[in-house]
């Protein structure tokens, strides 16, 4: 019985610790309009690659311990041993690579969409007359009003580019080396036309408008498809989730029920059946992960 309640205290004082850590990362937006608003200090220049990401000491000691407590939990539960457990927990050190991953992800979805923000930016300012640089000037100063945190990505990106041609470097080259970095598929086709469009005329102002609404369009598409298998995917965790409680439950109320299954060739069984749990579990988040 003390067991279970260690285990208890353990799973619940490791959930509240992510939880923690993922409010301290998350970013606290406040309104400009506020008068106890003060402007953070504006970061150093850094030239991103979006494919690219160091984890920080917190963020890989959360990632190990996302993984690492449950699988010692789902170990004990499996095998009624701490030495089996725990070699079990050690898993938790392969997480890292896959949360770098994540947040390589996240980062880049998050400049997906501001930088659709930004496209209606440079539309606007280029409708009403305005020159290409002048355009990127004005929709750098309409960004930040819409992000006021100076660590936003897109506000960022464009204030390099704005910096580099105030120093003399082409439009073309700056917004070229931003779409390298990014990564991302659309920024990259935009700027092959933009300096297609630049070098032989073209009307900038539609291919702006054009790019923003394939984007918009894209951003609906996948928010539908999210929308649609959110139940799909709640119930694959749910049937991942189900055996494992099943088994602990049983091996609370009828241990000398479950004795055969913590011994010898049971030790084999519960073996093979955590790994079919492993596949099943990342067969499912394969099958959730549908690209646009």
């Amino acid at each position: 019985m003390s067991v279970w309640l260690l285990l208890v205290f353990i799973g619940g004082a490791s959930w509240m610790l992510l939880l923690y850590l993922e409010r301290r990362k998350s970013p606290r937006i406040r309104s400009v309009s506020s008068p106890t608003y003060k402007s953070p200090p504006i970061p150093p220049v850094l030239f991103i690659d979006y494919n690219q990401y160091q984890l920080s000491s917190k963020e890989r000691i959360a990632a190990i311990l996302m993984l690492g407590l449950p699988a010692f939990m789902i170990g004990y539960v499996f095998y009624q041993n701490v030495i089996l457990a725990t070699a079990l927990s050690f898993m938790g050190f392969l997480f890292p690579r896959f949360r770098r991953k994540q947040l390589i992800r996240k980062r880049k979805n998050i400049l997906y969409v501001q930088f659709k923000q930004a496209l209606s930016c440079l539309s606007s300012s280029m409708t009403v007359g305005k020159s290409i640089e002048s355009a990127f000037r004005e929709a750098w100063e309409d960004l930040k009003l819409l992000y006021p945190d100076p660590s936003c990505l897109i506000v960022v990106e464009f204030g390099l580019i704005c910096r580099k041609v105030e120093n003399g470097e082409p439009i073309e080259a700056a917004l070229k080396h931003f779409a390298d970095r990014s990564h991302l598929e659309d920024v990259m086709s935009f700027t092959d036309v933009f300096l297609t469009c630049k070098r032989t005329g073209g009307n900038l102002v539609e291919v702006m408008k054009r790019t923003a609404t394939v984007i918009a369009e894209k951003l609906e598409i996948t928010q539908e498809i999210s929308v649609m298998v959110a139940q799909k995917r709640f119930e694959s965790r749910v049937l991942v989730v189900a055996p494992i409680l099943i088994v602990a439950v049983l091996a609370f109320s009828s241990p000398d029920y479950m004795v055969p299954l913590y011994q010898g060739s049971g030790i084999l069984i519960m073996t093979v059946c955590l790994l079919l749990l492993g596949a099943c579990f990342v067969l499912t988040h394969k099958i959730m992960n549908i690209k646009v």
